[in-house]
């Protein structure tokens, strides 16, 4: 408790400059004795704690500790408290532990550092997140988090294509977060490393047992490496439409997250633009198109439009045939 209220001393003078004993001892609710003893020991232990008598004395730290606590530039703290991702860290629930230290580094900073910090911090904003709705984090995230950082095995349920579901004993390496989304990489009994969505996964139940994380695996490294070979190796299927002018911006932000999404010069009825998009396979571009019904045409390629041509010719006779059983 002791060392606790010692660390609260040092951040109080730091924050807040020259004060008197008795302020502390108000603040701390402490004995002003207590409070003198507490500062003795802060001397002792090697922290510029000084104090004075007289009408202009008191107890403060000296202002040089500041600059040696960090021995950071004004733009490096600056440029530190922006690297601060807040949203994938409300999603694990550390939000207030990033607040704490985020407190706790300002109250270190002589007050031009402070001034620093806030000149950037009016100017740039970093959003991480992508323009499309983001997905609400599963209530499981933190404890994914916590057998990862833990080290323990977990039974994990993952949901697969066709609302197939698998379960797998998996050894959490880490979590990424990235634009909005969060991955698990995670390894198997049979010691392969693999990435899933956490949207992906339907239940989690952590077992007591620990696994032995590999001593030259690097999270970072192996995300960045499988990411590249990941885009690398998804397929492009490229698309020409003709979009209706008054539905150019809906249909900008239904495809947004789609290469090449841009006008051409317009068709000669001047009612419709042409752009190209470039999806990653065959039934994706079918699918999102389907779902803008006649805001768009499909130009090419012609197996794209006859597909998307047979399906509306299904569903246009699916309901002419409920009319008909309703009349």
């Amino acid at each position: 408790m002791r060392a606790d209220r010692l660390l609260s001393i040092l951040l109080f003078l730091q924050t807040r400059g020259r004060t008197t004993t008795t302020r502390l001892a108000e603040e701390f609710e402490m004995s002003r004795r207590t409070i003198m003893r507490d500062l003795f020991a802060l001397r002792v232990a090697g922290f510029p704690v000084y104090t004075e008598r007289g009408p202009h004395g008191g107890c403060y730290l000296h202002d040089e500790y500041r600059n040696t606590l960090t021995q950071l530039t004004g733009d490096e703290i600056a440029t530190l408290f922006l690297s601060s991702i807040h949203k994938p860290l409300e999603d694990l629930g550390l939000s207030d532990q990033l607040r704490a230290a985020r407190l706790k580094l300002t109250a270190a900073l002589p007050e031009s550092r402070r001034t620093a910090v806030s000149r950037l911090g009016q100017r740039i904003v970093i959003d991480s997140l992508p323009w499309t709705k983001r997905a609400r984090p599963a209530g499981f995230l933190s404890v994914l988090h916590q057998a990862a950082m833990e080290d323990r095995w977990a039974r994990v349920t993952f949901v697969r294509r066709f609302d197939v579901a698998t379960r797998r004993r998996v050894a959490p390496y880490g979590l990424v977060a990235k634009a909005g989304a969060w991955y698990l990489v995670w390894a198997g009994e049979d010691g392969h490393v693999r990435v899933d969505a956490v949207s992906r996964i339907q239940k989690v139940l952590v077992e007591t047992q620990r696994f032995e994380r590999p001593a030259d695996f690097n999270l970072d490294t192996y995300w960045q490496t499988w990411r590249r070979e990941e885009e690398a190796s998804r397929p492009e299927f490229d698309v020409r439409l003709r979009v209706r002018k008054d539905a150019l911006a809906y249909v900008r932000d239904e495809l947004g997250d789609h290469r090449g999404v841009f006008p051409l010069p317009a068709a000669p009825t001047g009612e419709w633009i042409e752009i190209d998009v470039a999806f990653s396979f065959f039934e994706e571009a079918r699918r999102k198109l389907l779902a803008l019904g006649g805001a768009v045409e499909v130009l090419r390629p012609a197996s794209l439009r006859a597909s998307v041509a047979d399906f509306a010719r299904q569903i246009a006779r699916r309901y002419a045939d409920e009319e008909t059983c309703d009349g």
